[in-house]
C-alpha cells in the first residue's frame, strides 16, 4: 500500500513539487513526500501550508517546539526524527530536545508556554480559556503568534496524521 513514488512514477500534479523538495534536499525525495505524492492535493497543501508556516513571525525554534509538540503528541515517528536534527541545526541543545521527545516541558520558560498553549489549542480544537492566551502573552508572544500556533498545528495536524496513514520511513 502506498507506494514510494519517483518523481517519473507520481501524478503528474505532484511532480514539480517532488523536483523541488529534491533538489533542496540534495537531490533525494524524502519517503514521506514519495508516499504522500499519491495525492498531490495533499503534498502541494501540505508544501504550501509548511511554506507559510516557515515564514510566519514565530521565531524558527518556536515553530520548532510547536512542530515537535504536535509529532509526539501525534506519534509521527518520522516527523520528530526528522525535526530532531531541524532543532539540532538550530542549536538546540540535547536538553530541549530530550523534553519535547519525552512530552515534559522545557527548562526555557518561554519556549515551555508555547509548548503548553500548544497543547491547550489541540486538547480544546482551539477552544481556549483566557488564561491560556494571556500566559503565552504574558512570555512575549503576540495574539499574531497565537494564530501562527493554529497555523502550525493544522499544519503539522495534516502532516503527523498523512505520514502515519502511508507509513512514512
Amino acid at each position: 500500500m502506498f507506494a514510494a513514488h519517483s518523481v517519473e512514477s507520481a501524478p503528474q500534479d505532484s511532480q514539480p513539487a517532488m523536483r523541488a523538495v529534491a533538489e533542496a534536499s540534495g537531490g533525494t525525495v524524502p519517503d514521506a513526500v514519495a508516499r504522500l505524492a499519491a495525492s498531490p492535493e495533499l503534498l502541494n497543501g501540505f508544501l504550501a501550508m509548511s511554506a507559510s508556516f516557515e515564514s510566519c513571525t514565530l521565531d524558527p525554534l518556536a515553530r520548532e517546539v510547536v512542530i515537535m509538540t504536535v509529532a509526539v503528541r501525534n506519534q509521527c515517528h518520522v516527523c520528530v526524527a526528522m525535526h530532531t536534527g531541524k532543532l539540532r541545526a538550530l542549536g538546540a541543545g540535547t536538553e530541549l530536545i530530550t523534553a519535547l521527545r519525552e512530552e515534559r516541558a522545557p527548562s526555557d520558560e518561554r519556549l515551555a508556554a508555547i509548548r503548553t498553549f500548544t497543547l491547550e489549542v489541540l486538547s480544546t480544537a482551539g477552544g481556549v480559556d483566557d488564561d491560556a492566551l494571556s500566559t503565552l502573552l504574558a512570555h512575549g508572544y503576540t495574539e499574531r503568534n497565537a494564530l501562527e500556533v493554529v497555523l502550525g498545528v493544522g499544519t503539522y495536524t495534516m502532516s503527523t496524521f498523512a505520514n502515519r496513514l502511508v507509513r512514512a520511513a
